[in-house]
């Protein structure tokens, strides 16, 4: 039996994307992550995450990444899907992505972190969008990043990615000044939402359904975030 982990990055932030990740392994690639120390990205500081990623995608049967921008995950709440439902539907993208042509003729044990308090509702949204299911055993799990090597490899690839991308936000809007971590409690990030976020509103960098950017900018965003 194969194992696909899937875990996520950069869920909460008000700037910059979301990050999804899903890696494949057999059972001795799970022996091999574990020997490797492969274990969940917020135990893991930046260098040693860059360097873990790129053995787990030189060990590893696939790896597969959604990534969802401030403006995808905007007009999704606006149009009535919630942040769980966005997700799930990502999640499922994943799982389609793999569990396809060879992959279909093996056993796939499916291990998600989920992101709802309520996993088996949650359980239920997500197979509502995988296509194959005759072949997978599906486990929606809270700390699965923890307990679980195959996913601890999706939260590092995730979170890898999750840097690279607010890197490159950093260098493309760096004469605005330095946008911090992207999160709402981080103080640089709130100084710079305060200070650009009217000059920055159509750039799509904010995440406007956000109760922060709305705290700010009442006029500009009416609708609410659901399901966050």
């Amino acid at each position: 039996m194969l194992t696909l982990g899937i875990d996520d990055a950069g869920r909460g932030p008000l700037i910059g994307p979301m990050i999804l990740a899903g890696v494949l392994v057999n059972s001795e690639q799970e022996k091999l992550l574990k020997r490797y120390n492969v274990r969940d990205s917020k135990q893991v500081i930046h260098p040693e995450r860059t360097r873990l990623a790129k053995l787990i995608k030189e060990n590893s049967l696939a790896d597969k990444v959604e990534k969802l921008s401030p403006n995808e995950i905007d007009s999704s709440i606006k149009s009535g899907t919630n942040l769980n439902t966005l997700e799930a539907q990502a999640m499922a993208k994943i799982i389609n992505e793999i569990n396809k042509g060879k992959y279909t003729k093996e056993k796939i044990k499916i291990i998600v972190d989920c992101p709802s308090v309520n996993i088996k509702a949650w359980t239920i949204t997500l197979r509502k969008y995988i296509r194959i299911t005759d072949n997978i055993e599906l486990f929606c799990e809270h700390k699965a990043d923890a307990n679980h090597v195959s996913v601890s490899a999706a939260s590092i690839i995730a979170k890898v990615q999750r840097e690279e991308e607010i890197t490159k936000i950093k260098k493309e809007f760096s004469s605005y000044g330095d946008t911090g971590s992207g999160y709402p409690s981080d103080p640089i990030t709130q100084e710079f939402l305060k200070k650009n976020g009217n000059a920055l509103k159509d750039s799509g960098l904010f995440r406007k359904t956000w109760a922060t950017w709305k705290a700010l900018f009442p006029d500009k965003q009416q609708s609410t975030l659901q399901g966050f």
